[in-house]
């Protein structure tokens, strides 16, 4: 096993976790800032949204979490903020971080869509390179495995074969299954970005379904999810779509209760977010991505000044 502690000083340890979270989101940070200048936006504007986006997402990340777990937390009202106890989820993470932006956009009237766009990269990157803290931690992992399926058919290296064997027992690199989906999904949005014709919102709904199409067949295998009990065509539905994944050797879906919110939500998300792009398409006239972005203000000033020169 992989030493979770980076290094101590005194008695303060510095986690793995937390220094690879962070060198998720300065990458992200830094992919913003980067596409943010072709639009002449200043670099302070990102590092603000940073600022404000992060403790939003860590609050919403929590919430989202007690609020399916409030049976081991209504006896212990304390224990909601302890968060160094573990329990967080990334769809609250998301939550929490598309709220605030919305928020911050408006106050500084640039508009959502397009902000959200220029990060969108970013987050996928943060995602990207954060699950290998749970790597470091050995948690968010998948069901059990043999060593065989790791060595000779995902052909993965000692070093993860190794920190996959917990407490005598081999489980599927989900971690792995999610990084390598989301930098399949960097590539495609990076490229997608210079399509002509691209609408503002589409690049950053395009990373919403991407995302949520892979994390609800790796959530199949989590051992850790969020579950509930729901009506039996709905269970039966989600283990349908999820079938596919027998053929590459995942075996079944783990057992628990029968709805598994993260799949639940990525199902939704992904027809929610096609629907949205239908709708802006065919009813609303909206900017292209590569429009200049300009502040709401200073656009209305230009078009006042055009109705007066007429």
């Amino acid at each position: 096993m992989l030493n979770p502690i980076a290094f101590s000083i005194g008695a303060l340890s510095v986690h793995w976790y937390g220094i690879i979270i962070g060198c998720g989101a300065m990458l992200g940070l830094w992919l913003a800032i980067r596409e943010g200048k072709r639009f002449n936006l200043p670099t302070d504007f990102f590092m603000d949204l940073v600022l404000i986006g992060i403790p939003s997402a860590l609050v919403g990340a929590r919430m989202y979490y007690v609020a399916f777990e409030w049976h081991s937390y209504q006896d212990h009202p304390l224990e909601m903020i302890a968060i160094w106890h573990g329990g967080i989820a990334i769809y609250g993470a998301l939550i929490g971080a598309i709220i605030a932006a919305v928020i911050y956009t408006r106050r500084k009237e640039y508009n959502f869509w397009r902000i959200a766009d220029i990060c969108a990269p970013g987050l996928i990157t943060g995602q990207m390179i954060g699950r290998w803290g749970n790597f470091m931690n050995q948690e968010a992992h998948g069901g059990p495995v043999t060593e065989r399926f790791l060595r000779d058919t995902l052909h993965l290296p000692d070093w993860i074969v190794n920190q996959m064997h917990i407490q005598g027992v081999y489980y599927h690199p989900t971690f792995l299954y999610e990084s390598l989906w989301s930098f399949t999904g960097l590539i495609l949005l990076i490229i997608i970005r210079r399509a002509p014709r691209l609408r503002s919102g589409e690049l950053f709904m395009g990373y919403l379904m991407w995302y949520s199409l892979g994390r609800f067949f790796v959530e199949g295998v989590r051992t850790d999810s969020l579950a509930f009990a729901g009506p039996g065509w709905l269970a039966a539905f989600l283990k349908n779509l999820w079938t596919p994944m027998n053929f590459f050797g995942w075996g079944t879906m783990e057992a628990g209760k029968n709805i598994r919110v993260s799949q639940l939500l990525a199902i939704t998300i992904i027809a929610a977010a096609l629907l949205l792009i239908i709708y802006r398409r065919t009813r609303l006239r909206v900017s292209e991505y590569s429009d200049p972005i300009i502040p709401r203000l200073r656009q209305s000033v230009k078009l006042t000044d055009q109705h007066h020169a007429k």
